[in-house]
């Protein structure tokens, strides 16, 4: 078979096996366009005649197998036809290979996503590579649509529709050793042995996997109505249909039509291409693009971190130390308070037992992350972390002290929350060096890290900082050190206002619902207590000092009785762990018709004042920023897109009603009028 193609090459070996490689031209990773597929089925036409013994498809890149469809190609879509024709052409392909007559055989290695995973469930057997850095899953749900190339067809009759409608309708992905226990490939072997192991499985095929016991019994068109309607009530709680309609379709497909799967392949198609082509796809997508352009700002050759020294065992600086240990790195974490340090190494132990899983693996990290109560680290260090309390003068101090010993060119980063590092960096002789790493809690789940950089700030080491969010897998975004920065200072507006509605009388749950009925993950109300209420109170009376900002009697009230949230176990709510207990709304009790937009409002309000300061360098970073930093309702694309797609003039209208009833505070930032 001569090799003639652009994306893919063959080989063909004396056993008359052919390894199909994919190794997309012009591109970092392997993507699935409509120019790779094209190839592609040109190819199975070819290999149909050829008849070989197998055919084994794997990558010719180093970093993964295939990471999904090209999304680049879901952006110009304007009609349904030409979706329709997209989805049809990867399903077409992923058909011929499913109707070979001859063992086929995805050899998976790095990432395996979206339709990349779709094309190896369209093959008789799946081999992974047993490495941590091999990922298994069908994230489209995140991209607001649903597997379209064959997954909602393959999957369920493959593992069981709990695990295989799980996997769709979380977009979550698993790594090899667990795929195999679910039965989503067939082995996970070391690389060493990977095509040995190939070879064997074509060369000696074992009966094609399927699920055993009562797990085959879950696609049957008795159980499946039970199933979905379980599957509903749960999605429902995380993804309200108004907001996200991809996964509640998807269990309608499952349920209706997974007897006949002819007609779910023609579903599944006519499903996704109406999905690809709504808002929350659009918008969806363009969180994904947001996100790549975060991921940009971050070139990991500019640093190459080993050990990082964090200073401040409480839960922010504990909570970052754990997790750069576990991003490889060694790391020490100083605290005076030796019970503050012991409770860090229980925090890591939680963490990497619930991350790692096997005992090796979480020794092996918290072997990396050693307490140290004398300082030995700092002058180590290629990072040091300072993440104390908030407080000018002991931030000062501190650096007074630690500056002579540390390294030449290691980075040392600031966690403040709020404070400018114009004030922090007068206590250096070298203030150039000073940079914000500022975190968000919780930090293993929080992916936005913002790069602060003052007047006096390196340049350079800016983008230093930039590189080392991204060796420890977070999102770097560079923000102007301003007060509150980007993200606090868009939070905090809002969630004020949502504590004066409460000191007005309005239920806490009520506020939250209002909240979480526009799309955000959480209430403010919950948000708050969840922060701290003494950390909401601080970051407050901080920019009260530097913007025109009230802060509520009602959260000096609460903190002075010692209610600071889930912390404390009391803030506006009561809680039995981190699960709050919801007091009961009186009955007949009519809520005002405006909480929604004087939450949201003030929160826009001040996303608009930002983007005039210049806290960030553009719109669709302030977007970023906001969404991967508070959460901002993902399927409006972010505060600015939704400012512009909702109509500018309507929403600054709004603000002027608002600003008649309730003061100076609903005044329309000047950037109104440029939006």
């Amino acid at each position: 078979m001569t090799d003639v193609y652009k994306h893919w090459r063959i080989e063909r070996d004396n056993d008359s096996i052919c390894w199909l490689y994919i190794d997309k031209a012009d591109g970092g990773a392997n993507v699935l366009s409509g120019a790779v597929l094209d190839e592609l089925n040109a190819i199975l036409d070819a290999i149909v005649a050829s008849n070989p013994r197998g055919v084994v498809f794997l990558s010719g890149k180093a970093n993964g197998f295939i990471a999904g469809a090209d999304i680049n190609e879901f952006v110009p879509l304007k009609e349904p036809a030409d979706a329709l024709a997209l989805i049809q052409r990867g399903q077409r392909a992923c058909d011929k290979i499913a109707a070979l007559k001859c063992p086929t055989l995805a050899l998976i290695h790095g990432f395996c996503l979206g339709g990349g995973m779709e094309l190896a469930l369209a093959c008789r057997y799946r081999i992974a590579d047993d490495d941590a850095r091999t990922r298994l899953g069908l994230p489209e749900i995140k991209l607001g649509i649903h597997p379209g190339f064959g997954g909602t067809v393959r999957l369920p009759p493959l593992v069981g529709a709990p695990a295989a409608m799980d996997l769709m309708l979380t977009g979550r992905t698993v790594d090899a050793r667990t795929a195999k226990k679910i039965g989503l490939i067939d082995y996970a072997v070391p690389t060493r042995h990977w095509k040995r192991a190939a070879r064997e499985v074509v060369m000696n095929p074992p009966v094609p996997h399927r699920p055993k016991g009562w797990l085959k019994l879950t696609n049957n068109s008795l159980v499946r109505p039970l199933l979905a309607r379980t599957m509903r009530a749960k999605v429902t709680e995380k993804a309200p249909i108004e907001h996200y309609p991809a996964p509640h379709a998807l269990i309608n497909l499952w349920q209706k039509y997974a007897d006949d799967p002819v007609r779910m392949m023609q579903e599944e198609a006519a499903s996704v291409s109406r999905f690809v082509l709504g808002d929350t796809a659009r918008n969806l997508v363009r969180v994904f693009f947001l996100q790549e352009r975060l991921k940009s700002l971050g070139k990991k050759d500019m640093i190459a971190p080993r050990h990082v020294h964090v200073i401040g065992g409480g839960v922010m600086g504990g909570d970052i130390a754990i997790w750069c240990a576990l991003q490889g790195m060694r790391v020490t974490v100083q605290d005076r308070k030796h019970e503050t340090l012991a409770k860090v190494i229980k925090r890591a132990h939680a963490l990497y037992k619930k991350r790692l899983k096997q005992p090796r693996l979480i020794q092996a990290a918290l072997d990396r992350l050693m307490p140290d109560d004398k300082g030995v680290g700092v002058s180590r260090a290629d990072v040091v972390i300072e993440a104390i309390f908030e407080d000018i003068l002991a931030k000062q101090n501190l650096y007074r002290d630690i500056e002579s010993k540390l390294k030449p060119g290691a980075l040392l980063a600031t966690n403040t929350s709020s404070i400018p590092l114009e004030l922090l960096a007068e206590a250096l002789t070298k203030p150039e060096r000073l940079v914000g790493l500022h975190f968000f809690n919780p930090v293993a789940q929080m992916q936005l890290v913002e790069i602060v950089s003052s007047k006096l700030t390196d340049p350079e080491v800016a983008r230093q900082a930039a590189a080392f969010a991204r060796h420890i897998d977070r999102l770097p975004l560079p923000v102007k050190s301003s007060p509150g920065f980007l993200v606090n200072r868009v939070l905090m507006p809002y969630l004020l206002e949502a504590v004066t509605l409460e000191w007005e009388g309005v239920p806490a749950s009520v506020i939250d619902k209002a909240a979480t009925d526009f799309g955000m993950p959480m209430g403010p109300i919950r948000l708050a207590d969840t922060v701290g209420l003494d950390i909401c109170l601080s970051v407050a009376e901080i920019l009260a000092q530097r913007l025109d900002v009230d802060v509520p009697p009602r959260l000096r009230e609460l903190v002075g009785a010692g209610r600071l949230g889930v912390k404390s176990g009391q803030g506006f709510y009561t809680y039995h762990g981190d699960k709050p207990q919801m007091p009961r709304v009186k009955p007949g009790y009519v809520p005002p018709p405006d909480i929604a937009e004087r939450l949201i409002l003030r929160f826009l309000n001040e996303a608009a004042a930002c983007l005039r300061e210049g806290v960030v360098a553009d719109a669709d970073l302030l977007d970023a920023g906001v969404i991967f930093g508070t959460g901002f309702a993902p399927f409006r694309g972010g505060p600015i897109h939704y400012i512009q797609e909702s109509g500018v003039e309507a929403q600054r209208r709004k603000l002027g009603e608002l600003e008649e009833h309730y003061g100076k505070r609903f005044v329309a930032d000047a950037e109104w009028a440029e939006l």
